[in-house]
């Protein structure tokens, strides 16, 4: 279970996560705790990508859906590869690690940007990124089942049901973390400008608007981060 924990922490939990006692209760299914992968001074180093089953489409859509963009994110951003997980109820999870903390609001940009370039048909709550989430492994609330990491060659065994009936073993989950990397300070920075929106130009029949606002706002500027 420490190694489970220590993977856990190198990865994803912020320096204020919950003690490692609280955190046994939880991956051993004892206690459910929500667990915000954003800390207490406004920083985080991970971000969640989901893929939930949807109603009309093939039973593995989702899975297709996220081998899709775990190869893209790779192969076109050179970003390392995230780790995968089933969610005990109905959907597939990619887990981006940061090698430094950013500001929440900084990474949430940073996967929406991702969204619109990538997965545009996937939602994301605007707080994502702050949200309380189930920290895998541990026992989903409603089915019963398993959360847990898993290793991406299984994961079309899931698609019709992604949970496990029995907990997974806390050093197997450790052995699916111990060899990812996290996304270095300057890759980080380099995609996050990548991927930012071009300004839209001003159409060419839109007449000048008369200077009768203050001198301090501009007018068609674009908005930061959008």
């Amino acid at each position: 279970m420490q190694k489970l924990i220590a993977e856990l922490m190198r990865l994803y939990l912020p320096a204020d996560a919950p003690s490692a006692d609280v955190l046994a209760l939880h991956l051993l299914g004892q206690q459910n705790v929500p667990i915000s992968l954003t800390g207490g001074d406004g920083q985080t180093r991970a971000m969640m990508i989901p893929f939930r089953k949807t109603k009309g489409l093939e039973g593995d859509a989702h899975w297709l859906r996220l081998c899709e963009v775990a190869n893209t994110l790779q192969e076109t951003l050179g970003l390392p590869a995230p780790a995968v997980s089933i969610s005990g109820g109905d959907a597939y999870y990619l887990w981006l690690s940061l090698a430094e903390p950013v500001p929440a609001d900084q990474a949430q940009t940073f996967l929406e940007r991702l969204r619109d370039a990538y997965f545009p048909e996937i939602e994301l709550d605007t707080d994502a990124v702050r949200a309380p989430i189930a920290l895998p492994p541990c026992l989903h609330p409603r089915t019963g089942k398993w959360a847990a990491f898993i290793h991406p060659g299984m994961g079309a065994s899931f698609a019709d049901e992604p949970g496990l009936d029995v907990a997974p073993p806390p050093l197997g989950q450790a052995a699916f973390l111990e060899g990812l990397e996290s996304i270095g300070k300057e890759q980080f920075e380099q995609v996050f400008q990548a991927l930012e929106p071009a300004p839209q130009p001003v159409p060419a029949h839109v007449p000048m608007i008369a200077a009768t606002q203050p001198p301090s706002v501009a007018p068609h500027a674009p908005m930061p981060g959008l």
